[in-house]
């Protein structure tokens, strides 16, 4: 599977985005909560690694300097490949540096980082609904647009292994 380098919402937003999956869910809508292992919380991805030492890339993250807790802003709704909807943040100059200085400090190979997450090809995104048929777009749009604009703070960050959802907290919010 891979290892996600996530940033977590405060409580506030983190609430609204579940809200906002129980409401697909009710809708028959799969989302993140009940995706794959069903352990999945909300969060922006700055890089996925196909293959990783846990060690290494924690110990890596953690001698970044602290960046501390960055707000985005969600105006948008994107539908990506195989049926994922997501939020689509602002893309700020100091939201894309960041997750470069992730990239570059982990060293990873193209080999072992996910070409989505190869800076500049990069589109940060919080996925809201997995498996989206086109019938349901409409209802994923409109969930999705009552709670839009989207002010979000992204307090702390984790590792996150996709295949199990196991989440490992980092000291440091790169």
């Amino acid at each position: 599977m891979a290892l996600a380098v996530c940033l977590l919402f405060d409580r506030p937003t983190d609430r609204v985005l579940r809200r906002l999956w129980q409401r697909l869910e009710d809708d028959g809508v799969p989302t993140l909560a009940t995706h794959t292992h069903g352990r999945h919380v909300p969060h922006l991805s700055l890089a996925v690694l196909r293959s990783w030492d846990l060690d290494k890339v924690r110990a890596a993250l953690e001698a970044l300097p602290h960046a501390g807790p960055v707000t985005i802003r969600f105006d948008a709704v994107a539908a990506f490949r195989r049926g994922r909807m997501s939020l689509i943040p602002a893309v700020t100059t100091a939201l894309a540096a960041r997750q470069e200085r992730v990239v570059e400090a982990l060293g990873a190979t193209e080999d072992e980082l996910h070409r989505h997450y190869v800076p500049g090809d990069w589109t940060p995104h919080v996925t809201v609904a997995t498996r989206v048929r086109l019938e349901q777009t409409p209802l994923v749009l409109e969930a999705a647009y009552e709670i839009l604009p989207l002010t979000g703070t992204l307090t702390h960050a984790a590792l996150v292994d996709a295949g199990t959802g196991t989440v490992h907290p980092l000291t440091v919010v790169p």
